[in-house]
């Protein structure tokens, strides 16, 4: 690696030679961007290094969400995800995971992670030169950048296990070549950043930067993750990998992690300032379902814990944030990409905490009548009152009914509804499973020639309380854990859960997934609890037909659960691959397992 390195310098001193021997052509100030020098004299270029930093720190409203490549969603363009959703992804295929113009998955990956961790080791290194008019200011701005390079290696671990823990910037004579750190030594890394974070932040200011309740938050995510199953069963699934200590704890004391993961995350709540948006007594189904539309429509709320903003508006990128036009409705003019596919509008439970089961003929009958609240503020639905249409087609439907059937007229002729792929909007365009998503999407707008600029919540105080309710879950403290996730269904007009055992397992993880749903959390959480089978298997959908009247209405539905896209779990896919490219570089590395 250092002969490269001399190769590199070597051409480049020629290069320079054959431009000129002059040292005054050399010795200039670059006219199009600020020397490294320059930036640590000035305290305002160094806020402005810091805000690029926050940039690596994503939303998931690209063309292609996470959603995709878990029991979430389906993609209808299939940008790599249903190969992706087979397992498929290999060191030298990345797929969705690769870097690519339309899925922007690629930027939570190896290299656009290291990169920021590099500014963050560069900014560490020479933070304590930079002129600040007073210690304070200096104190907040290095704690938001080790909070920034605790996140980049939580998703990091997250995705591949143990990573190299590089806490340095290099320069051209170094030695690149570096192992990866165990998957314990990583955890620890995290956390120490995290506690360090929080010993400078302040407790309270502007959500869209680190504040102390950011850092325990991130400490808490990682420590529950950390306590799960798929890191503690020294990984017996890997059946002849000779580095379980890689991928998994291979010693200490599973009880002793949850408690840690219970204590970190009860750190979050008893600073005293978040609490669930809406409260936690809503009057009505419908108020119910009201708040957890709204909870998302702002620019920040009590339940906000960590605020990521894009902006959009001047990001000339076709595949730039846009969650209206990416994943409405095709009759709407939107794309219908990332459709909530069968198995997920399954999960949310009848008003009264009944299971949906479409054996059940009166659930098949009115398939969403009466259910949980958050059910109506998170999927579009077959007649689904949403927002008028466009102008250009508002005469087809004056009201703005969500149409995925097939209906009869009184002549036997059939039409296709609006939003389907058959109807006359655009036919090209469209969804495939009957659904589409209603979370996060601001229906005041035109979403085909306006951007939302509302911001992602990548932590809010619901995550907190239910890695509370789940490490207490794990600790046996049954009683504990359900008060906490009672107070998550209580603001959404859920009644109480009473059971135990493997019953209040399955009930979390449901409402986990319900609560929580398209907010890239299912992806990890399938792994960590280690039940992928179930969450890669058929997706389904469902087929509406129906009779139309003389006026357009619809009466007489009936529903049929359809197969849409065939998925399969391989093991290897509990981890994504180091790419083949880095492997080479780097002959200490070595391969996630059974890769």
């Amino acid at each position: 690696m250092k002969t490269l390195s001399y190769l590199r310098i070597l051409a480049l001193s020629i290069g320079v030679c054959c431009v000129s021997c002059n040292k005054e052509v050399l010795d200039v100030e670059p006219l199009d961007k600020f020397s490294e020098s320059a930036v640590w004299q000035d305290p305002a270029l160094v806020k402005a290094y810091v805000n690029n930093i926050y940039t690596g720190v994503t939303t998931p409203f690209g063309a292609v969400m996470m959603a995709s490549i878990v029991d979430e969603a389906h993609h209808n363009q299939n940008w790599n995800t249903t190969p992706t959703s087979n397992s498929l992804v290999t060191p030298s295929n990345l797929l969705v995971f690769g870097s690519s113009d339309n899925t922007f998955l690629d930027e939570m990956t190896w290299d656009p992670s290291y990169e920021k961790i590099r500014a963050c080791n560069l900014f560490l290194e020479n933070i304590g030169d930079v002129p600040f008019d007073n210690d304070a200011e200096k104190e907040v701005i290095t704690g938001e950048v080790h909070f920034l390079r605790a996140f980049f290696y939580q998703r990091l671990v997250a995705l591949y296990g143990g990573i190299p823990l590089i806490t340095k910037s290099y320069s051209l004579d170094d030695e690149y070549t570096v192992p990866r750190n165990t998957f314990e030594e990583c955890i620890d890394f995290i956390v120490q950043e995290c506690d360090q974070a929080a010993s400078l932040l302040p407790l309270t200011g502007d959500k869209a930067r680190a504040l102390k309740g950011t850092a325990l938050a991130l400490k808490a995510r990682t420590l529950l993750y950390a306590a799960s199953d798929l890191y503690n069963t020294g990984a017996d699934w890997a059946s002849g990998y000779a580095n379980k200590e890689l991928i998994s704890y291979t010693g200490g004391d599973t009880w002793e992690r949850w408690l840690a993961a219970k204590n970190a995350a009860k750190a979050v709540i008893d600073l005293g300032i978040y609490s669930l948006y809406g409260g936690e007594n809503p009057a009505t189904p419908e108020e119910a379902a009201q708040n957890f539309t709204n909870l998302f429509l702002n620019n920040g709320n009590e339940e906000d814990i960590f605020l990521v903003f894009k902006d959009n508006l001047r990001d000339d990128h076709w595949a730039a944030p846009n969650p209206g036009l990416f994943v409405g409705p095709n009759g709407w003019h939107n794309w219908g990409e990332n459709s909530p596919m069968g198995q997920f509008v399954d999960r949310f439970e009848l008003i009264d905490g009944t299971p949906f089961d479409w054996s059940n003929p009166d659930h098949k009958t009115n398939p969403y009548e009466d259910r949980d609240p958050r059910f109506y503020a998170t999927v579009l639905y077959e007649g689904a009152v949403w927002r008028p249409r466009p102008a250009d087609v508002a005469s087809l439907d004056p009201v703005g009914i969500v149409q995925v059937g097939s209906y009869t007229r009184a002549d036997g002729s059939k039409v296709p509804g609006l939003d389907t792929r058959q109807g006359p909007i655009e036919d090209w365009n469209g969804g495939f499973t009957g659904y589409y998503l209603r979370k996060f999407i601001d229906p005041t707008i035109d979403h085909q020639y306006e951007k939302q600029t509302l911001p992602f919540r990548r932590f809010r105080y619901a995550e907190i309380l239910l890695n509370y309710a789940e490490a207490c879950m794990e600790l046996g403290e049954e009683e504990e854990a359900r008060i906490y996730i009672n107070k998550v269904r209580a603001r959404a007009g859920m009644p109480p859960l009473s059971v135990g055992g493997e019953a209040l397992v399955a009930q979390y993880r449901n409402e986990r997934a319900v609560e929580l749903a398209y907010e890239e959390h299912r992806f990890y959480d399938v792994r960590r609890w280690m039940i992928p089978e179930s969450a890669y298997s058929m997706v389904k959908g469902v087929s509406v037909t129906g009779d139309m009247g003389s006026d357009g209405s619809v009466s007489n539905r009936t529903y049929k659960v359809i197969d849409v896209e065939s998925r399969s779990w391989d093991p290897h896919f509990y981890f994504v691959p180091i790419s083949i490219d880095e492997m080479n570089r780097n002959p200490q590395l070595i391969q996630n397992p059974l890769y």
